[in-house]
């Protein structure tokens, strides 16, 4: 699977082609011989996780805003394991997660996400919100 080093490729997929998703987890491989479950409750899911890279149509901000909070709010799936990475995905909406999540299956791996996006995407989420602030 081809990596995506720059928040600039990524932006320009999600712009030439709507419906891409983001996951953290051991892969596409890992995920397609394993049933998503609810960590809380232990049911099964009808799909896997993701977030959604396509802006809402509120989203009036540049597109690799959106797309540096969208990676960076599930950025921390990765502490669990070492062996967790960002990828993108295409799929089939099944439903929505506990979380509100959307969940896919007919999942369609497309790329990984790069070291260097991912560092891009957590210095623009720093500089350009304000991560785990309420309003004041």
């Amino acid at each position: 699977m081809r990596v995506l080093d720059s928040p600039e490729k990524l932006a320009d997929l999600v712009s030439d082609q709507p419906g891409h998703f983001v996951r953290f987890s051991d892969g596409p491989d890992s995920d397609a011989s394993a049933d998503s479950v609810d960590y809380e409750s232990r049911l099964p899911l009808p799909g896997l996780s993701v977030n959604i890279l396509d802006p809402p149509r509120w989203w009036i901000r540049p597109l690799p805003d959106w797309l540096a909070r969208q990676i960076c709010q599930y950025l921390h799936l990765t502490d669990r394991s070492d062996s967790h990475r960002g990828w993108v995905l295409t799929g089939t909406m099944t439903g929505r997660g506990p979380d509100d999540e959307p969940l896919l299956s007919d999942v369609e791996p497309v790329a990984w996400l790069g070291a260097p996006l991912i560092t891009a995407a957590q210095a623009r989420y720093e500089d350009r919100f304000r991560p785990g602030r309420f309003q004041e």
